[in-house]
């Protein structure tokens, strides 16, 4: 648990702030999927930018119920929404690239993330707001999100907690209940959920980033994500040769 929850609300809300204000931008636009993480950004964003901050509910062949939390938690803290379906969108953006049935599944539905990153980066250009990511620190240590997709954000809140901390927080914050207890999901596709794609709970995930204990099996599985997302948290490389090195 964390000693003073209130202290790392007002932390935070100033770090967006600063951030923000930094870029010359005038508020933040953020995705608002309906689940605790997008809810705790959403809170902290009309915290820091109380009349410049918006979220973007953007249903692509969702699970109703997503969109219905994500409303509760705009009108349980009073933030302006936009609504973009993004179903048709998703189906042109399929057949342009000929997508057939034997693709990979994860390669398909990573679609849909991209197009919302799209979407947001549209307001925000249309507003000169800055575009806030969602992911927590367990997603981000196993590179638990989209490349170019939730993880194509201006700036990234939550990173310096995990599940049970944003749990916390969004107790704090006024979350809706049932926003909080539902299992989290990416709603890539049906019935999908965050702890059966990453083959482990969050509880065993919180446990081994705060104090590196686990059973060994999870150690080795966290430690090979992280291993192998290591390019999802890092510029791009780039190529000099060797007469260029030293310029």
């Amino acid at each position: 648990m964390m000693i003073n929850v209130d202290l790392v609300i007002n932390e935070a809300v100033e770090w967006i702030k600063s951030t923000v204000e930094a870029a010359g931008a005038k508020g933040v636009v953020f995705g608002l999927s309906g689940g605790i993480d997008s809810a705790v950004v959403a809170a902290l964003c009309k915290k820091a930018y109380p009349f410049n901050s918006l979220g973007v509910i953007m249903p692509c062949y969702s699970n109703p119920i997503d969109e219905e939390h994500a409303i509760a938690v705009a009108e349980a803290i009073g933030l302006e929404t936009k609504t973009v379906v993004l179903d048709q969108t998703f189906d042109s953006m399929k057949s342009v690239l000929g997508v057939q049935e034997s693709d990979p599944r994860l390669a398909v539905a990573n679609i849909k993330s991209r197009l919302r990153m799209i979407t947001l980066y549209y307001y925000g250009g249309c507003r000169n707001y800055l575009v806030a990511g969602t992911g927590n620190r367990c997603e981000f240590t196993i590179g638990y999100f989209t490349k170019y997709g939730d993880g194509g954000v201006d700036f990234m809140p939550l990173t310096s907690f995990v599940k049970s901390e944003v749990v916390e927080l969004a107790y704090k914050l006024g979350i809706p209940g049932a926003v909080i207890t539902k299992p989290p999901t990416a709603g890539l596709w049906e019935n999908q959920t965050d702890e059966g794609e990453m083959g482990m709970s969050y509880p065993e995930l919180d446990k081994y980033i705060l104090t590196g204990n686990a059973e060994e099996h999870i150690k080795k599985k966290v430690d090979e994500m992280n291993r192998r997302s290591e390019h999802k948290r890092t510029a791009p490389p780039r190529f000099v040769p060797s007469e260029k090195q030293n310029i």
